[in-house]
């Protein structure tokens, strides 16, 4: 756990102070303190009742990490869920971690089990700098959530390479691959997820944004709905991407359909060349006694040379239709 001060009109953050004394800071209405519990213990979570006396139902919440983004109000705080992203390295999938955060009029606290580069980055600035202080609680908040929506942009990026990557390879698939089939299915999983986080969390950037809670100053209220304009491009792009990763599945269907034909295609042609071979060759065969030209010197390759010129004459045909030999600028 670590603890954040700024105390009105300072010109840096203090830090380091233990988790006893935070009533004595809390109970300083001209500071600014931000408690952040990474991978919290029981004596962490005991804070939350003790010190803070927050509802037992926002605890419990935050405890689990299975949790859909949403934002509550009670008497004097709100309690927010919302979830980070980041991709998984060399996949096209992409794993979830939950924020919990609480907000005062002179506090945030967040809670949370796993690291999160938003907070890191914003701590760094907070070390640096006092103007995230400055402008009060709401605006500290505000820069967590900031930091915490620009790193979907990375992610949906991932999944626009991802998807031109595929497209390529699928067009240059010689036949069905259950390789590429699989990943265009994770794929298409990992982008589904992607809408319903960032759909749901949308809806509670939007409630900040719109000045439904007093906690939140107007002054500070456009910067939440630059939040909420990033985060609505982030769910544009991703349901285009369902769309797209939806037309890879019937490119790879019709790709494989294609190479399907082709193979058929090239089969009936050998058919075709082989069945009038196969008359001739059959009609020779009969053991009849009075069959023209039976007894003729060179009726073998007479028979072998008219069996090649047919064969010529029906691929010259084929190739004068456009069925063989095709070229790729053909239609």
């Amino acid at each position: 756990m670590e603890i954040f001060v700024y105390h009105n009109g300072g010109d840096h953050v203090d830090e380091g102070f233990s988790a006893e004394k935070l009533p004595e800071l809390l109970a300083n209405k001209e500071s600014l303190v931000w408690i952040d519990i990474e991978q919290p213990t029981k004596e962490d979570t005991r804070i939350l009742s003790d010190v803070f006396r927050f509802h037992p139902l926002t605890i419990e919440d935050a405890v689990e990490t299975r949790n859909h983004p949403k934002v509550e109000s009670y008497n004097n705080y709100l309690f927010l869920i919302v979830h980070g992203v980041t991709m998984e390295t060399n996949s096209t999938n992409f794993v979830t971690r939950e924020l919990d955060i609480y907000l005062g009029a002179n506090f945030v606290l967040t809670y949370h089990h796993e690291s999160f580069r938003s907070i890191n980055a914003v701590k760094s600035q907070v070390r640096s700098n006092t103007f995230q202080c400055e402008r009060g609680a709401d605006y500290l908040l505000h820069q967590i959530l900031d930091k915490l929506v620009d790193l979907y942009i990375p992610v949906v990026d991932d999944f626009e390479t991802a998807i031109n990557d595929l497209e390529d390879r699928i067009f240059q698939m010689k036949r069905g691959s259950n390789k590429v089939l699989q990943e265009v299915m994770d794929l298409k999983r990992s982008v589904a997820r992607l809408v319903r986080i960032s759909s749901k969390q949308i809806d509670v950037i939007s409630r900040l944004a719109n000045g439904e809670f007093p906690l939140i100053d107007k002054d500070v209220l456009p910067f939440y709905r630059d939040i909420y304009d990033h985060l609505h491009r982030v769910t544009l792009l991703a349901e285009n991407y369902r769309d797209l990763v939806g037309g890879l599945l019937n490119l790879h269907f019709n790709v494989v359909a294609n190479r399907t034909n082709d193979v058929v295609k090239t089969l009936t042609i050998f058919s075709a060349i082989v069945l009038p071979l196969s008359l001739i060759a059959g009609i020779y065969g009969m053991n009849f006694e009075n069959m023209p030209e039976l007894k003729t010197k060179y009726g073998y390759f007479l028979t072998l040379g008219s069996m090649v010129i047919v064969a010529i004459a029906l691929l010259v045909y084929f190739w004068r239709k456009g069925w063989i030999f095709e070229s790729e600028d053909s239609e």
